[in-house]
């Protein structure tokens, strides 16, 4: 009896031993970039660092402590005035990740091997920086390979058109970076490498650990590659935060996966905003996003609270990917975002188009027209200051491809038509005006409605109908969307050639055209 009791006595010691854990260390500005902290490098004061769920600030020599447990990822907050070292790949270093048994054995693809003991002190090197206001962030969505052949079709449809790229302060893919294969994580990292800024990831649905059992251990793989799935950083006057918003398996059923967070997450978020200056614009990057996509996609308490956390801030924008079409979505006071300005939710385009469908072009990568009639493409998002624009640019397309226009090519004079003009504003929204004019004649307002894109529904019955081989595959079916205008087709139009010019206003202002030429011929 006197054994059992002092092993109970020991081994409650070793758990109030093991909950009570801390980590400690030093941020500091390292000097010669060589990853290790010497006496003349001073440390950093002021710089946030976390374990996931508590976020303290550096004292004046640049230390931290931090409760820890197993499983729990260490990381800084990078601040504006410094840069965070990368690797060969330019994959941001800036957590250390404490697993000191590794992930769990059962899963199929690799995760952290084992850590070991905790060192003594772990350090966090930053390099100088030059702390613009001013910047822009190139923003993906989707890259989502699935096979060899869709990597090489990432690199040279995407990454190729923006490698070396200038004047960009950093780059983030929104989620699915591959296609349900960690084991392609490295090649993913290999292709944005390329790109040549500091690139971050935000992980999705499909790059997920899907044998694993918790929520906890979807992200085993990730994080081996990439270091914590929920994290933030930040840029001039701009704080981005990271969320994994996954939840897998789903709580609801055990099946499936639903869109959220989990109670150390907002947890996290909640502990993070505290240490956030109010004026500060606060961008979030997510997968899944915030709006409901055919039924319940997200948990109505998890965005309620999202957006609470989000309240005291004035200046706010989150991006999200995962559906395969853009929609501009904007959250108010009755959501529960409560500023006089709305929550604006971007839901942006992909890389990956339609899961590289479509017909094979010239350079050999499929179109990849997404489902609402969208090219495939990404983001450039810019900022000054504590104020955003977004820039959408269609990969393979000039910069001021915007407007996708449906209209007849050809009419008969004096013969009634039901064709209408269509207008398809890629990153359009409720808020903006479009208008169209012919042959430099009045402007008229077109009316917005939700459809189907008929340029896209036509190449997708294009696949239904031919009786030829088509090389590629056929696009997925055309999805509804918000972001189309109409008018009536004009049937008193004399017999000559006609121009049909769109123009639309975006919410920033911002203004771009679109032309379609036709025809009025004179009756046979």
């Amino acid at each position: 009896m006197k054994k059992i009791k002092l092993l109970l006595i020991a081994l409650i010691f070793a758990s109030s031993v093991f909950a009570q854990q801390k980590v400690s260390g030093i941020v500091y500005e390292d000097l010669n970039t060589n990853g290790k902290k010497e006496r003349r490098e001073k440390g950093l004061p002021n710089v946030s660092v976390s374990n996931g769920i508590q976020v303290v600030q550096t004292d004046k020599n640049g230390k931290y402590e931090l409760p820890l447990a197993e499983d729990q990822t260490i990381f800084l907050i990078k601040p504006a005035s410094h840069e965070l070292p990368t690797d060969a790949n330019n994959i941001p270093q800036f957590y250390y990740v404490y697993k000191p048994n590794g992930s769990p054995a059962n899963l199929k693809y690799p995760g952290v091997t084992p850590t070991g003991k905790l060192p003594k002190s772990v350090d966090f090197g930053l390099l100088q920086g030059n702390g613009n206001q001013k910047f822009t962030a190139l923003i993906f969505g989707d890259p989502q390979p699935y096979t060899l052949d869709e990597i090489g079709y990432f690199k040279k449809g995407i990454v190729s058109e923006v490698e070396n790229i200038q004047n960009v302060a950093f780059g983030a893919a929104l989620g699915d970076l591959v296609g349900d294969r960690p084991d392609f994580f490295p090649l993913y990292a290999e292709a944005v490498g390329k790109i040549g800024v500091p690139w971050f990831q935000v992980m999705g649905n499909h790059d997920m650990n899907f044998d694993a059992e918790k929520d906890e251990y979807s992200d085993e793989s990730f994080t081996a590659n990439f270091g914590p799935a929920t994290y933030a950083f930040n840029y001039g006057d701009a704080h981005f935060v990271v969320l994994e918003d996954i939840l897998y398996p789903d709580p609801r059923d055990g099946q499936g996966y639903w869109g959220g967070l989990r109670p150390d997450q907002l947890q996290f978020l909640e502990n993070n905003l505290k240490l956030v200056p109010k004026d500060k614009l606060i961008v979030l990057l997510m997968h899944i996003p915030l709006f409901e996509e055919n039924g319940d996609s997200f948990r109505d308490a998890d965005r309620e609270k999202i957006l609470e956390l989000l309240s005291p801030f004035p200046n706010t924008l989150s991006m999200s990917a995962h559906t395969h079409y853009m929609k501009q979505t904007f959250f108010r006071k009755e959501d529960g975002y409560n500023q006089p300005k709305p929550h604006h939710h971007y839901n942006i385009g992909t890389p990956s188009g339609d899961w590289y469908s479509g017909k094979i072009q010239a350079d050999g990568t499929p179109e990849s027209t997404m489902r609402d009639g969208s090219p495939k493409g990404y983001v450039f998002l810019e900022i000054n200051g504590n104020e955003y624009r977004t820039r959408y640019k269609a990969a393979g397309k000039s910069s001021d491809y915007q407007i996708q226009i449906h209209a007849p090519k050809i009419l008969v004079e004096g013969v009634r038509t039901t064709s209408a003009i269509i207008a398809n504003f890629f990153t359009g929204s409720s808020k903006d005006e479009v208008r169209y004019r012919i042959n430099n004649g009045e402007w008229k307002k077109m009316d917005a409605f939700e459809g189907n894109d008929p340029s896209y529904l036509i190449k997708v019955l294009e696949w239904d109908t031919t009786e030829e081989y088509i090389p590629g595959r056929r696009p997925s079916n055309p999805a509804l969307t918000d972001h189309l205008w109409r008018a009536a087709m004009p049937g008193n139009l004399s017999a000559g050639e006609y121009v049909i010019e769109i123009e639309a206003t975006d919410i920033f202002g911002s203004k771009f055209t679109g032309k379609h030429p036709f025809k009025v011929i004179p009756k046979p």
